[in-house]
């Protein structure tokens, strides 16, 4: 009996220290054969409302990135154009509405969809800090944890597959 005892508790001792979080990143070619790098995670508003963010690359490395936020169709209608307010710490960013940029976001009537250039975060970015976005008319707070940050830092120059 003290055997088993002793094996449970390795094994919950094994999870609890757990390894850190790994990058989700995957490489697909898109609908039109483009090679895309993206990274996807499911994260919750202070509200406690579910959001998809999909962070992604195509074509070759150095190749733009975009940032795109999915809610629920029929739960949210996102105006366009509105830039999404981002900060960390002190610093803050307003990151370009491009949704109406995307023929297929643009022709989409349920406007639960919206995508921005999420470059020039990156770009100022030299740490994975947790972050702060806001869509004003749909969400005060969304908390970005630092390891959805590392996976969107590693698009720029994350290998097509």
């Amino acid at each position: 009996m003290s055997g088993v005892v002793s094996l449970v508790l390795a094994l919950l001792l094994g999870l609890a220290g757990g390894a850190p979080a790994l990058a989700q990143v995957d490489a697909h070619p898109d609908e039109n054969g483009v090679p895309v790098v993206r990274s996807l995670e499911s994260l919750r508003d202070l509200d406690y409302q579910s959001w998809q963010l999909v962070a992604y690359r195509q074509g070759r490395p150095g190749g733009p990135l975009r940032l795109r936020v999915v809610g629920y169709p029929g739960r949210v209608r996102l105006n366009h154009p509105t830039a999404l307010l981002v900060r960390s710490g002190r610093n803050s960013w307003e990151l370009g509405d491009l949704t109406l940029d995307n023929p297929q976001l643009a022709a989409d009537g349920r406007d639960a969809a919206a995508e921005f250039d999420l470059a020039p975060l990156l770009a100022d970015l030299q740490q994975d800090r947790p972050l702060r976005l806001q869509l004003p008319g749909v969400f005060v707070e969304l908390p970005v944890p630092p390891f959805v940050v590392a996976e969107w830092r590693s698009l720029s120059s994350a290998p097509l597959g």
